[in-house]
This record gives C-alpha cells, sequence and structure tokens, in this order.
C-alpha cells in the first residue's frame, strides 16, 4: 500500500464525498410528487425547491473555494455536511412549502456547496499529467449518488413516507461524510510530496494566477458565459424527467428510475471521458460534451415510450458527466492550482444562475402550457450558445504563455 500515491486516496475521499452530498440533492426526484400532493402546489412552486438549493451550492462555492484554499479542506467539507444533515432534519419537520424552500433550500444548498468546491479543488492540487483522470474518477461520486439515492429514497418513501425519510437520509450524510472528511488531504506540498507521485529532488510549490488576475482575464469569462448557458437545460431532467414520465402514463417508480440512469451515464461519462480528453485537449473535450447535452436534449423532445427516455437518460447523463469531470480539471489549466478553489468557486456562481432559473422556468412554462417544448429547446440554443464560447476561447497552454 506503500506504493499507492496518496492522491488517489484523496480521490476516493472526494468520491466519497461528493456521493453521500449530491446523492441527498438528487434524492429530490423521488420527492416531487409527494411535495405536489402533500402542499397542492404546482411544478413551477416545486421545482424551486431544488432550484434555490442548487444555485445556493454554485453561488456558495465562491466563499467556500477561498475558505478552503485559506484555512484547510477538511474544516470547510466537515461544515458542510453538518449544514446538509441540518437542513434535511428542519425539511422533515416543514408544515409548509415556504418552510421547505428554508430549510431544504438554505441547509441543502449551503450545505452541498461547503462540499462541492473544496473537495473538488483537493483533487487538482494533487495532480497535474493525470488531472483529467482524476478529475472523472472524483465526479463520478456525483454520478454513482444520483444513480443510487433517488431510488433508494423512494422505496423508503414508500415504506416510511417522505418526512422519515428525510430523517434516514440526514444520519446518512452525517456518518459517510465523517469518513470521507476524515480522508481528505489538503495538498502534496503539506506532505513534502510532488503532484501525481512522480519522484522529484524537490517539491515544487503551486503556481498559477491568483483570484484577482484570473477574474480579470478573459477565458475566466467565456467559461463563465458558457456555464450561464449549458446550465440553463442541464438540469431541467433532475427535476422535470419524472413528472414527464408520469405525463407519458408511466409509472413514478419509473420516472425515478430515469433519474437515476441519468447518474448512470454520468458515471460513464466521468469514468470513460477525463482520461480522454487528456490526451485529445480538455478544451474541446468540453466542447464536445455541449454538443451531446444539445443533441440529447433534441431527443427528449421526440421521446415518449420507455426505450427512448432510457436511451436520453444514459446518453445525457454521459455528456453531462464529462462535462463536470472535465470543466474543473480545464480550470486547472487555464490558471494553475495555487487559487484554483476560489476560481472554480466562482466559474460555477454562473453555473448557480442557470440552476437558479432553468428548472423553475420549466415547471413555470408546464403550469402554463401543458407542456416542456419551450424550455426543452431554449436548453437546446443554450448548449450551442456555451458550445460558442469554448470555440472562441484561446487555448490554455497559450493563454498561460502569454501570462510567464
Amino acid at each position: 500500500m506503500r506504493s499507492v500515491f496518496l492522491g488517489w486516496r484523496v480521490v476516493a475521499a472526494a468520491f466519497l464525498a461528493l456521493f453521500v452530498a449530491f446523492g441527498a440533492m438528487y434524492a429530490f426526484a423521488a420527492f416531487f410528487a409527494e411535495l405536489e400532493r402533500e402542499f397542492s402546489a404546482s411544478r413551477a412552486d416545486v421545482s424551486l425547491v431544488f432550484s434555490l438549493a442548487g444555485f445556493l451550492y454554485f453561488a456558495v462555492g465562491a466563499v467556500s473555494g477561498t475558505l478552503a484554499d485559506r484555512a484547510g479542506t477538511r474544516p470547510v467539507v466537515m461544515a458542510g455536511f453538518v449544514l446538509l444533515a441540518a437542513g434535511l432534519l428542519l425539511a422533515a419537520r416543514a408544515e409548509s412549502l415556504r418552510a421547505v424552500y428554508l430549510f431544504y433550500g438554505l441547509g441543502v444548498g449551503l450545505g452541498v456547496g461547503f462540499v462541492y468546491v473544496p473537495a473538488l479543488a483537493a483533487v487538482q492540487r494533487w495532480f497535474d499529467r493525470r488531472r483529467g483522470l482524476a478529475s472523472g474518477f472524483t465526479v463520478a461520486g456525483i454520478g454513482a449518488g444520483t444513480l443510487a439515492m433517488p431510488p433508494l429514497a423512494g422505496l423508503l418513501i414508500a415504506q416510511a413516507g417522505w418526512r422519515d425519510t428525510y430523517l434516514l437520509l440526514a444520519g446518512l450524510v452525517l456518518v459517510l461524510g465523517a469518513i470521507a472528511t476524515a480522508m481528505l488531504e489538503h495538498s502534496p506540498e503539506q506532505r513534502g510530496l510532488p503532484r501525481d507521485g512522480r519522484p522529484t529532488p524537490a517539491v515544487q510549490p503551486p503556481a498559477g494566477l491568483g483570484l484577482r488576475e484570473a477574474l480579470r482575464s478573459r477565458p475566466f469569462w467565456l467559461l463563465y458565459l458558457a456555464g450561464v448557458c449549458t446550465s440553463f437545460g442541464m438540469f431541467i431532467p433532475f427535476v422535470h424527467l419524472a413528472p414527464y414520465a408520469i405525463d407519458q402514463g408511466l409509472s413514478e417508480r419509473f420516472g425515478v428510475l430515469l433519474v437515476g440512469l441519468v447518474g448512470l451515464g454520468s458515471m460513464i461519462g466521468r469514468f470513460a471521458l477525463g482520461g480522454t480528453a487528456d490526451r485529445i485537449g480538455r478544451r474541446w473535450g468540453v466542447g464536445l460534451m455541449f454538443s451531446g447535452m444539445a443533441a440529447m436534449l433534441l431527443l427528449w423532445l421526440a421521446a415518449s415510450g420507455q426505450l427512448a427516455l432510457i436511451v436520453f437518460a444514459v446518453l445525457f447523463g454521459t455528456f453531462y458527466g464529462g462535462y463536470v469531470a472535465l470543466i474543473p480539471a480545464l480550470t486547472a489549466d487555464y490558471f494553475g492550482s495555487y487559487r484554483v478553489a476560489g476560481i472554480i468557486g466562482c466559474l460555477y456562481t454562473g453555473v448557480g444562475i442557470g440552476t437558479l432559473f432553468g428548472p423553475t422556468l420549466a415547471g413555470l412554462a408546464f403550469d402554463l402550457a401543458g407542456s416542456y417544448t419551450i424550455p426543452i429547446t431554449a436548453g437546446v440554443i443554450a448548449n450551442l450558445a456555451a458550445l460558442t464560447c469554448i470555440a472562441v476561447i484561446e487555448e490554455p497552454g497559450r493563454f498561460r504563455a502569454g501570462q510567464a
């Protein structure tokens, strides 16, 4: 075991952290119909629960990433798990949808935000040459959590009800979150080790731009705009795929399973595409993910039967997972690892904007028109706009050379 590079233990810890945090987050699909019935709410109103949490966990990344850069990864991540568990506990006692907005949106949103960026950024510090592969393995935890937790939550809801299921999820979050936090290591420099586990005569300090320098650069704002655009359509399936399946005459359990299949596809994308992009170039790898998500949203427009929806869920998840795997590594390619957590966190505030408005506006469109055609089409156009941003951005090597 001594011959195994410690960075891979950090990858395993971050995988578990993201499995727990996002598994609890994306289990929301199993609660959608329950909340709709419990509070006699519209789809737009219920969608806003997820959108608020999603906006917060992306928006707070700018804060949690900077805190992790300065105070270390472990205390920030553990605080995130405590907030997440508290949000679930309080949501279980909510007597109105507004209380769910407050407890779930605030607790889960802040909790995931304090886990996500610091854990992900820790992995970037441990790797250079194999950064894409390591990121892919790490964020596969999101896919695994999305695959496992919504169906599990659905089974628990059928047996114990949605309130007790939130209580059970809170306990699971605290136990597994503590294990993941204990395994995390902030950086190889703190251990006197080189990145990638390669033997070197001296350990080099982390290099790269500071947050203020990154914020003044053209690549940062093109990546930011791309994140805003793609996120408008990216999170609509996580909220509305299960209700859409019910509208097609399919079972509620099958609808929840489809969200799990998005998680399965995202695991494929994260494992397979992270290492591939290390070889072909991560910039155009991200562009390929935008193209794929646009194509799959077009497929969703025509899908109605079980097979078509299964194909959509798996393939959309694959391209979504590839994007999530590659964007942190591409960020480190442009700006280095010196302040990578804070930079990633600021970039993710753009994704938070799309997460806030995309699922909620999709629910409003359905409430008004009885169809998801307009929001899905808008998601296609938004992903093509994100692809345009990637097409006009300069290569990381050329940008870094200009900064030298």
